[in-house]
């Protein structure tokens, strides 16, 4: 066999960033609390991404996707009948947070009125996000909102 590798200083292990996306996943039960903590591990989950990601996050990209998870978790505690599930994924470019719940109702997706009582959370989503996705899956739905972070 007749391979080469060469390895120049500059690529030490460290200052490449992963292979895989970072990936953070918890089961929310409903209990009261639960929405503070689904943003603690949002929090912490970006605190990782821009160690170990090198992703750079802006003071509004951060806000936009705790607000993002608040909202998307009060909803699954709201409609859905039994625990929910936050994942959060992420590199240097892009964030995704994809909330499973048990309500195979898809979510109303309203224009903006600033009249209308209630009903403004996944129009909230839907301006912070650069994409927002429903569907049906086995176990109820999911809802995927996307964030792309600039370079």
């Amino acid at each position: 066999m007749n391979e080469q590798a060469i390895s120049r200083p500059d690529d030490s292990p460290r200052s490449c960033p992963p292979t895989e996306a970072l990936h953070s996943a918890e089961v929310f039960d409903g209990e009261p609390g639960c929405i503070s903590q689904a943003r603690a591990l949002a929090d912490r989950f970006l605190v990782r991404l821009v160690s170990e990601w090198m992703a750079v996050l802006g003071t509004h990209t951060r806000n936009d996707l705790m607000l993002a998870v608040s909202e998307l978790v009060t909803n699954a505690e709201r409609y859905s009948h039994g625990p929910y599930l936050l994942e959060l994924e992420g590199t240097a470019e892009r964030i995704s947070i994809t909330v499973y719940d048990s309500s195979s109702a898809l979510p109303v997706f309203y224009a903006p009125d600033p009249s209308r009582l209630g009903g403004h959370g996944m129009e909230i989503v839907v301006a912070l996000c650069d994409r927002v996705t429903a569907e049906r899956v086995p176990v109820g739905k999911r809802i995927r909102a996307e964030f792309t972070l600039s370079s």
